[in-house]
Formats: structure tokens, sequence, C-alpha cells
């Protein structure tokens, strides 16, 4: 399989590039920084420079030529103020798909949140109201292409905590943690079960392993 990662960089993203590559996948990331390329090869993965807050459709599709599936895990990062919420965790992910169907990409991935909304209510945070309205607005994006097979992932809090290898998913849970290796780990089962293309669910740590609650979700 050959997986491309948006957002290549990112703590979820290496971890993802590494146990991809471990058990054989062809796996590449997408980074600005070209001083990432490191870190990205060291995971396994091949380092592709592309900034998509400025890159074209065409540009980003050429990339994903004879890809099985992207996967979305660019974000602003802490620290960004509303309008990069926009130009990335929603616009970059807008052009994400739109390269991916010009590349005849059917899977797309999507690391969305909880609390996603397009028309989520203001909060104390003006920053993270844009956050999870740029969120919303992007996973409903991507939801209506017909062309694409997608699955949005929403995690919980994320945390650097060792992970369990158990979780529970649901349309909605209550508010929890949720390592990253586990995110990680989550999206590699939802790539294994074409059964939850389609579908919007949210994660966090809980009892159920990982392949059991993602095929659990996908019958649903």
């Amino acid at each position: 399989m050959r997986v491309i990662i948006a957002g290549g960089h990112g703590k979820i993203a290496l971890i993802l590039e590494r146990l991809l590559s471990q058990r054989g996948d062809s796996v590449a990331g997408f980074i600005r920084n070209p001083d990432h390329a490191a870190d990205l090869q060291a995971a396994g993965a091949e380092a592709l420079v592309v900034d998509l807050e400025n890159a074209s459709v065409d540009e980003v599709a050429a990339h994903l030529q004879g890809a099985d599936a992207v996967v979305f895990a660019a974000g602003a990062g802490p620290g960004s103020g509303a309008a990069r919420k926009e130009t990335v965790d929603r616009d970059a992910a807008i052009l994400l798909a739109d390269a991916a169907e010009a590349a005849n990409v059917r899977r797309y991935l999507m690391i969305s949140s909880t609390g996603a909304d397009a028309n989520a209510a203001d909060v104390r945070d003006p920053v993270f109201t844009a956050y999870l309205r740029a969120k919303g607005a992007a996973d409903d994006y991507v939801r209506a292409r017909a062309a694409l097979d997608s699955t949005i992932v929403r995690p919980g809090h994320l945390t650097n905590d060792p992970g369990t290898g158990r979780v529970e998913i649901a349309d909605r849970t209550l508010r929890g943690n949720i390592p990253r290796e586990d995110v990680a780990a989550v999206l590699i089962a939802v790539l294994d079960t074409p059964g939850t293309a389609g579908q919007t669910f949210e994660v966090i740590a809980g009892d159920i392993p990982i392949a059991e609650a993602v095929t659990t979700s996908s019958r649903e």
C-alpha cells in the first residue's frame, strides 16, 4: 500500500509513518520545512516538500499519483491565530481532497477533532472556536465528495502517553484523552477496514482493542 500523509512532521504522522513502514507499506509525508526531512527518513518515510498553504491542486495531485490512500494530519498548531486555522485546518484539507480526486486516489482519512462543527458556538477562546469551525467545514467538504471514500476520525485530547491499544469509538463520546500512539494505530486499522469508508466517529481511550473497535464501528 502506498500512503501519503499531509502534515508529515506532526507527532501522529511520524508515528503513523513508522508503523506503516515497519509493516512494509510505502509511505511519504508532505513537509513544508526541508529541515524536517531527516525525521521522516528516520521513520521510514519519503519526504516531499509541499506547502499546502500555497500549492495548487495540480501540484499536489502530481505528488499523489500512484497512492492508494491519503491522510490529512496537518494542523496550524498551538500558538497560531484564527486565520491559519482557516488556511491550514480547513483550506489545506480541502485542497488535499481536490488533489486526491484529480489523482484518482479514492481513500481519504481525516484527522479531525471532537467538537468539530462548521457552526460551532462561540467559546471563551475565539481561536479555538475558529479551529472547531475550520475542522467542521473541512469535514463537511470531504464527506460531500462522492469520488472519495473518506473516514473522519475525531480524537479527544491528545497526549504523549504510551499507547494502550484500547479505545472507545462512537458517533459521540464523552470528553476524554487518547495517546497519539493509539490514534495512529486507529488510522492503520481504518486503512485496513474498507467498511469504515463514509464514517465519521470520535475516539478516546477505552477498553476495547483497537482492531475490534474499528471493525465493530464499520458494521454499525
